[in-house]
């Protein structure tokens, strides 16, 4: 029997304990250990299962405790003062002093932080992974520094789906709708419009606090709506290219429109991947609006702009045919003053017109753009080349922030306690030179703490599991992420011998923990996850290899907390970043990885452990062969003597060498607040100052560079450069000795202010062409009648080569090469 109707009923909080709700509803609590005690001593759940562990929301706990516990309470003086201290520095972090404060005359006045999912706590599911996770993270560092941004995403009425295994070790999903209510969702009272291939859809905005960041959500499950405008934001990720097509209109397009109805003007616009990239679109048309042209409008757009891409494979980014997208958007190439086709220019790459792919879009309307590593900078410049294909790869304008994650939100207690010993009580905020006292902790506290964290995962995985699984005294190596094929998850279990050798071990035994989700879609991703549930069935190692279905942020923070090692097997360079091993290096947990995302740039002598790629074979069974035996190698020779060497007190003095060393090499770089202070100086208040300055008196500079590009690009092919034999001293002889290199340039209609003329050199190979790598670019000073000139020494033996080149310039261009022009000799 169904009820015939609902309603929500909430308790009555006491008088002395209303200040319990303002803590409930902003999500601080999730990385505030002193606030999150609060509703640990609130609850007084009969299952024994804490509200952490369930992943409840301390609002939902809030209305759903009994009067009766409320009056115990509220009789209680010391719980009451608890509740008011933290009531107190809630006020205090939101309004106190902050990094961001500190920086005298930044021009820096907002930011928009735009991402498809935010992973900010288990209780808010509004993610499905790393994508999430680090905009999630994004907020909170930047709530702790003090950075103007709110961000803005998409309300899911289901969120993510929840995993099962059927009795086939196949993964099932299962989706639940979320209440708003019991979740700390605000109204803001706000509608918005946005047009879907014809049919007016209305979007409602939430609002979440996440410490001093506004996040807004937005939904369209709203009364009048038709049914398939209500399934727009059902799911994150789920239906077909229409439907994330759809999806990504709401938060685009809907998304600036919620802004400005929020009377909210952003300087700076940061783009988490394509799937928001419609913002640059409506903005554009709202220039146009304005009265600006099309190509002005994009101008005025782009200088304020930041695109960040997060996958390095062609594959991973959303591309959309034609004739769907002219369905969706002729109109609106028609209210921006342009035809279809000329819309559509906006997103076709040079070796593709066949489908619109929202990077390159990103790319074209943003001044600029990054990657998420140093190798996936390199990777993304090789990836989106062809946009500039006169430029050499390195001086593609793509640049790299690595990410970092939010320290306090996934660190245990304790080491947050340790941590806070050595480095002090704000230690994820601080820099490099304060870290360096972690190597002075004693190590018996260390071992203490990283015992108590394998204890916290032995439990976890038995309550799960209903087994009585794992030993909390064996070396435990733990591998937790999403089930893509190339993530390899499956790599070790290629050599059973050696794994299971490993795993029955009767004096150095080694046990694994396996968590993760496939998407939907992927099904050799689910093969994966049958393969290793099935040997987490098998009776002769399932108390040594175990599965966890349904990962979400709470298994993965005590997994963080009681691994000794992070386990990742990526085929290089396919990993964009890799931030779970961020997380657990914060805890202490050594990394065992390929040298592939952050650790191919972070790696360093016992800071972790290193696994052998061999990326020039191209046979890649064979391949995978060669750094599964890699990883067991240095699993077996390395890793298990250091963890079980013991000297005569008992400890395992090399392993928290390697702990220690980890936490001073890394500590710093890891967290999300060294990512935040990167983009804010790199990019955000670079930003900044083009936006004021491109859109000033009346947009009048937008208008004049969007008109010097047009006269450029029509008079380029007349420009050119060639060498001056007879002025250049260009000869073999020692690598110090100086060369001067004189070029002519004919710079047809264009005045010799219009352009920079440079000297390219550097070594090549014996085939002739540059090692491109090391290449030296030098801009040559004008010494008069059209000819240019500078001296350089190579300083290094060998073949070397130069050549030279102009490029049109522009104060109001963001880099050299952003026009993508070169004339070379």
């Amino acid at each position: 029997m169904r009820p015939l109707h609902q309603f929500t009923v909430t308790s009555s909080v006491p008088a002395s304990l209303q200040a319990i709700e303002p803590l409930a509803a902003n999500l601080q609590w999730a990385w505030s250990h002193q606030i999150a005690q609060i509703f640990d001593r609130l609850d007084g759940s009969p299952t024994g299962r804490s509200w952490r562990e369930t992943g409840q929301h301390p609002v939902d706990l809030v209305r759903r405790t009994s009067a009766g516990r409320w009056q115990a309470l509220a009789d209680d003086d010391q719980y009451v003062e608890q509740v008011a201290r933290a009531r107190q520095r809630l006020d205090l972090t939101l309004d106190g002093s902050n990094w961001f404060a500190r920086r005298e005359e930044s021009p820096l006045a907002s930011v928009a932080y735009f991402s498809p999912e935010f992973g900010i706590t288990e209780a808010l599911a509004q993610y499905s992974g790393g994508l999430g996770v680090l905009a999630g993270d994004h907020l909170k560092a930047s709530s702790d520094l003090g950075v103007p941004l709110v961000g803005v995403g998409l309300l899911y009425a289901e969120g993510y789906f929840h995993q099962e295994l059927d009795p086939d070790g196949w993964q099932r999903e299962r989706n639940e709708r979320i209440d708003p209510d019991a979740l700390g969702i605000h109204p803001t009272g706000v509608d918005v419009h946005v047009d879907l291939a014809g049919v007016d859809v209305t979007v409602r905005v939430w609002r979440v606090d996440v410490g001093r960041i506004a996040l807004y959500l937005l939904d369209t499950n709203v009364p009048g709506n038709p049914p398939d405008a209500i399934a727009v934001t059902d799911r994150l990720y789920g239906g077909d290219a229409e439907h994330r097509l759809r999806q990504e209109i709401v938060l685009g397009i809907g998304g600036v429109r919620a802004l400005r109805a929020l009377g909210i003007h952003p300087q700076v616009f940061h783009t988490n991947e394509g799937h928001a990239g419609f913002l640059g679109l409506e903005r554009i048309r709202e220039a146009v609006e304005q009265g600006l042209s099309f190509a002005e409008a994009i101008e005025a757009v782009r200088a304020g702009s930041l695109f960040t891409t997060h996958t390095p494979v062609p594959a991973g980014i959303d591309q959309f045919n034609l004739e769907l997208f002219e369905r969706y958007f002729a109109g609106f190439a028609h209210s921006c003053g342009v035809t279809f086709d000329e819309l559509v220019q906006l997103g076709l790459g040079p070796a593709d017109g066949t489908k619109f792919n929202m990077a390159i879009m990103g790319l074209r309307i943003a001044a600029r753009a990054n990657g998420v590593a140093r190798l996936h900078g390199e990777v993304s410049r090789q990836m989106f080349g062809g946009l500039w294909s006169d430029l050499p790869v390195r001086e593609v304008p793509i640049g790299h922030v690595t990410n970092g994650v939010h320290a306090r939100s996934w660190v245990s207690d304790r080491v947050d306690e340790l941590l806070g010993q050595a480095v002090g009580d704000e230690w994820h905020l601080a820099d490099e030179a304060d870290w360096a006292n972690v190597k002075h902790l004693n190590h018996h506290e260390v071992w203490d703490v990283r015992n108590q964290g394998r204890r916290e995962l032995v439990d976890m995985v038995r309550r799960i599991t209903g087994e009585f699984v794992l030993d909390p005294h064996v070396l435990t190596i733990g591998f937790a992420r999403r089930f893509a094929t190339y993530k390899r998850s499956t790599l070790l279990l290629a050599q059973m011998d050696r794994l299971r050798s490993l795993l029955l071990d009767a004096d150095r035994p080694v046990q694994f923990v396996f968590a993760g989700k496939a998407h939907p879609a992927d099904e050799p991703g689910k093969a994966m996850i049958r393969e290793i549930d099935r040997l987490a069935r098998a009776a002769d190692v399932r108390h040594r290899f175990v599965f966890i279905a349904d990962y979400d942020i709470g298994i993965a923070r005590t997994m963080y907390h009681g691994c000794d090692v992070w386990l990742n097997t990526p085929r290089r360079p396919m990993e964009a970043c890799g931030t779970s091993g961020m997380k657990a290096a914060l805890n202490g947990v050594l990394n065992c990885s390929i040298r592939d995302g952050w650790w191919d740039e972070m790696s360093a002598e016992r800071n972790g452990f290193d696994i052998a790629s061999f990326d020039d074979d191209v046979d890649l069974e064979r391949r995978d062969r060669r750094e599964a035996s890699a990883a067991f190698t240095v699993i077996e020779r390395e890793i298990v003597p250091s963890f079980y060497g013991r000297g005569d007190d008992g400890l395992p003095h090399d392993w928290l060498d390697r702990i220690t060393t980890n936490w001073a090499t890394l500590g710093w770089k890891v967290t999300a607040s060294r990512m935040v202070r990167d983009y804010v100086t790199q990019y955000y208040e670079p930003a900044a100052v083009s936006s004021e300055a491109i859109t000033a008196d009346g947009a009048r500079p937008a208008r004049e560079l969007a008109a010097w590009k047009q006269r450029v690009r029509e008079a380029w092919p007349a420009v050119k450069v060639d060498i001056d034999p007879a002025e250049s001293d260009l000869g073999s002889g020692a690598a110090s000795d100086e060369r001067r290199v004189v070029a002519t340039v004919d710079p047809g209609s264009l005045g010799p202010d219009e352009l920079c003329v440079q000297v390219v050199h550097g070594p090549v190979t014996a085939d002739g062409t540059f090692v491109e790598h090391r290449l030296t670019v030098l801009d040559m000073a004008p010494v008069g009648d059209g000819r240019y000139a500078v001296t350089f020494a190579p300083n290094d033996g060998g073949r070397w080569g130069l050549t030279v080149r102009a490029m049109p310039t522009h104060p109001a261009l963001s880099s050299p090469g952003a026009t993508g022009l070169v004339a070379s000799a």
